[in-house]
């Protein structure tokens, strides 16, 4: 490699993010819960860590009521992915949405927005390349992937709008749209994180088409309840070409997310704050863990641009690698 390039660390970030855009991009008959489960063993593999998954009903018996509830129309099961890595350090969590195709259940999207669903499961698709990164790097952490991976379908069996559902925290949620189903199952899966404590968590998603109207396909927004963790991420940005956008946690609209039947709302009318409102529901889920950070990204480059082919892409992965250091202060 030439002088002062780390080609180790260029190659772990290129495994990474190639493994990201191969997950997005493989089509959903090909890419359900069990391949993406599958994919995480895969990783495990490569690298020693620990895997363990809870599939279909027994996610009512381990109480992840919220995931089988989004999943269990579709006869390809839900399940819980749960990777370990690492045996010393500082504590990181990666949660990753695994919704790997999204009809939008019994709120039936229309044809022009359901098309590119495959890519719903982006945030499982970037956690797993950021992982791969980690891993291969050695970084002296402690990591956890929790990848809540299912199909939102339409049957008989699907869940249905004004339902309230009971998540694993013991908050209840009316659902008032089922084709807001990212955050019931990154709520249940964010639960299971925020017990254990860990230093941070970052969630990652394909979450909201308001964030998409805010910045565009090219951002990633992302909300921190630190500002001290905001400023690391802006500020190694745009070194590794991984642009992002701090929003805000901003909790006059809590509100919103309140719909009084239950205590949340997965789907605040209004039309307006979609994204921000999103990251306040998930937030009511992390309450223990002293820092947390949500991306809501996009996770698929319309137009082909230099080194970035058209299609699934990874994002705020880069900027979350690079600034490790400072946010775990490894």
């Amino acid at each position: 490699a030439p002088d002062g390039i780390d080609a180790r660390r260029l190659e772990a970030i290129a495994a990474g993010e190639a493994l990201t855009r191969d997950l997005i991009n493989t089509p959903a008959s090909d890419m359900g819960p069990h391949e993406l489960e599958d994919a995480a063993q895969a990783l495990a593999g490569t690298f020693g860590a620990r895997v363990s998954v809870t599939t279909g009903d027994a996610l009512l018996t381990d109480n992840f009521p919220m995931i089988h509830a989004v999943g269990r129309a579709s006869p390809r099961a839900p399940r819980l992915i749960d990777m370990s890595w690492g045996t010393a350090g500082p504590r990181l969590t990666l949660v990753g949405k695994g919704v790997c195709f999204d009809t939008g259940g019994l709120n039936l999207k229309p044809g022009a927005s359901m098309g590119l669903m495959k890519k719903d499961m982006g945030g499982a698709a970037t956690v797993l390349g950021l992982a791969q990164m980690i891993m291969a790097l050695e970084l002296p952490l402690r990591l956890r992937v929790l990848i809540p991976a299912v199909e939102n379908s339409v049957s008989g069996e699907a869940m249905r709008p004004s339902d309230v559902l009971t998540s694993r925290k013991g908050l209840t949620v009316e659902v008032n749209n089922t084709d807001a189903e990212g955050r019931l199952v990154l709520a249940d899966a964010l639960a299971l994180a925020d017990e254990d404590t860990p230093d941070l968590v970052v969630s990652m998603a394909t979450l909201t088409g308001a964030a998409r109207v805010a910045v565009g396909p090219d951002l990633a927004p992302f909300y921190a309840t630190d500002p001290g963790d905001a400023a690391a991420l802006r500020d190694v940005a745009a070194e590794v070409a991984d642009p992002v956008w701090e929003m805000p946690f901003w909790a006059p609209y809590e509100a919103k997310i309140e719909p009084q039947i239950a205590d949340l709302d997965n789907a605040p009318g209004g039309g307006m704050a979609g994204s921000i409102t999103a990251a306040l529901f998930l937030k009511r889920f992390v309450t223990a863990t002293p820092r947390y950070i949500h991306f809501d990204i996009y996770g698929w480059q319309p137009e082909a641009a230099p080194a970035r082919p058209k299609g699934g892409v990874g994002q705020g992965a880069r900027a979350l690698l690079a600034a490790l250091p400072t946010l775990l202060d490894l």
